[in-house]
Order: structure tokens, then sequence, then C-alpha cells
């Protein structure tokens, strides 16, 4: 298997039992999710390694995918809220009380909107998000979609930008933080954080989880924005998007395989 630069070695990835995932560009290609895509989730589910997708989706989105994907967790709308499944019934814990956050989005909503313009719109799950505000950008000049983020943040928004969306929010959360709160609640310490977890992304919104976790992927579709990332992943796939993705589950179900590594 490739990659762009160095490899990781089975011995870095043999103590791997969760793995975090963006979605968008990430697991999916072109805004769909490969047949192999989904197998290898699969095949890391069969492999004893949860799955966590930590997206800036929607909770729409979040709630189907919690309950149809093999995923321990879903982290929706940049980490406003964290979703899990069991026996078909989902459960909601947001970051802070729900009817704070959904009251935020509302005013926050009412303050973006007239930024907008009419050379932007706001994403088509709008409707089904519960905390943020989501801003379609695929197709737009950086130079455009990197003012109107300035324009918000000079409002008081939280903003992250992803390779389809411009999110923002009121509010001390991102990815990371709701992703770390999960995993310490799953019991794992510094030292679990550093050895059993990994990390795949694709995007500027992915700088968070990059800089938490040591053992992160990059698919090679982050190589134009990868010089705005303060901490860059550690290995980068030789494929893009979902089919750099199952290239690094291949590679995380393969190390988990072998015997254990002598210090």
């Amino acid at each position: 298997m490739s990659f762009i630069g160095p490899a990781p070695r089975p011995e870095d990835l043999h103590d791997v039992r969760y793995l975090l995932t963006d979605i968008d560009d990430t697991l999916t290609t072109e805004g769909r999710l490969l047949p192999e895509t989904y197998q290898a989730l699969w095949d890391l589910h069969a492999a004893g390694i949860k799955v966590v997708t930590v997206t800036g989706g929607s909770a729409g989105w979040c709630e189907h995918i919690v309950r149809a994907w093999p995923v321990a967790a879903a982290i929706g709308e940049s980490g406003a809220f964290v979703m899990t499944a069991e026996h078909n019934r989902v459960e909601v814990e947001y970051w802070e009380d729900e009817a704070l956050q959904v009251e935020r989005q509302t005013r926050h909503l009412a303050t973006v909107a007239p930024l907008l313009g009419t050379r932007f719109r706001l994403a088509h799950d709008q409707r089904f998000r519960l905390a943020d505000v989501a801003i379609d950008i695929v197709g737009y000049p950086r130079a455009e979609v990197d003012a109107l983020s300035a324009e918000i943040r000079a409002h008081g928004g939280t903003v992250a930008i992803s390779s389809v969306h411009i999110n923002t929010w009121i509010g001390d959360y991102n990815k990371r933080t709701m992703s770390e709160r999960l995993l310490r609640r799953w019991g794992l310490g510094d030292a679990e954080l550093a050895q059993q977890v990994s990390f795949a992304g694709d995007s500027r919104n992915d700088a968070p989880m990059f800089s938490f976790l040591s053992k992160t992927f990059g698919v090679a579709n982050i190589l134009p924005v990868l010089d705005d990332l303060p901490t860059k992943p550690r290995w980068i796939t030789a494929d893009i998007a979902g089919r750099g993705f199952v290239e690094l589950a291949s590679e995380l179900i393969s190390a988990k395989r072998l015997p254990p590594f002598s210090a």
C-alpha cells in the first residue's frame, strides 16, 4: 500500500482501537459513499475497531448514520452534539443545554443570513441542523469564502471551513472538544488517546483533530490545504477521498491482526 511521504509501520497502528473520521471528501467521493468505502467501515467493525464519524454534517445526516452505518457514535455539526444508537434508539448529548444551543442557532442564523447577499446560499440541509449554520461553498473561489468567513467572525461567530461548507456557530466547542469528551467518557486516559486512537480527515476544519491526536491520516485531496494546517496529518494516503480511506482502513486492520510488538 503506497502513501505520499512516510508510510505507517505496523507497530505504529497495532494498538489502534478507535478510528475517528470526517465524512465529506474523506469517506465520500464526489458526494457519494463508494461500495468499497462502505465495506471498509464494516471491515473495521469486524476487526474490533470502533469508528466514530466527526463531521460538520447536520443532525439529520447523523441520525441516519448512527442508525444505519457500523459506527459507535456520530459527532455532528462540528461538535455540537454526539449521537449514539442502541436497539434502534438514538440518544443525543449536546455540548451544552439543548435549548441554549437551539436559541443561539436562531440568533446566529438571523445575523448570518443578511451577509450572504445574492452570491452565497445556505446549505440544503440547514433545516435539519440543531445548532449551527452551514453555507455552501463548492465551486466558490477561496478568496470569497475566506472573506465571508472573516465577516462572520467579526459578528461573533465561530467558523470552520470544510471542503463543502462554511460551518458557523456560537459556542466554545469544536470537533476536538466533543471527541475528547466522548473518548474520556469511554475510559480513555492520555496514554490510551496516544496509542489507541486514530483520525482521518481532508480539510481545514479538521485542524483541531490533527493537533489533538498523534496517529492521524489525511486522504490525498488534503494536499491543497496542507499549508493551512498548524499540525499536519502524520500520514497521507496515495488515493483521494473514500478510496484513500479504504487504504488507511486496510493498514489499520492488517496491523491489528499481527502479534503484539515487543518494546
